[in-house]
């Protein structure tokens, strides 16, 4: 959604596409700065998305959720409980 308003914006205006789309233009300012400066939660949920994904992938793709969990804890990284 985002997308299509940067392209049409200088055409139509962000308010007018807003409108016609029925979103509050506030949300799509919110979105844009989101994207632009993503909070650390976001950043680091990206990098442990990684650290899931090569462990898993280490392990022939056959790990499951707590044995991808227990190997990152050896790792020493930083994980929420299951």
């Amino acid at each position: 959604m985002t997308r299509f308003i940067e392209e049409h914006r200088q055409t139509y205006g962000v308010g007018s596409i807003c409108r016609v789309l029925s979103i509050a233009p506030s949300a799509y300012y919110a979105t844009v700065a989101r994207q632009k400066n993503p909070c650390v939660r976001s950043q680091k949920d990206k990098e442990l998305c990684d650290d899931i994904r090569r462990v898993w992938n280490n392990n022939f793709c056959v790990y499951g959720a707590r044995k991808v969990w227990h190997q990152l804890k050896r790792e020493g990284l930083d994980v929420v409980d299951l």
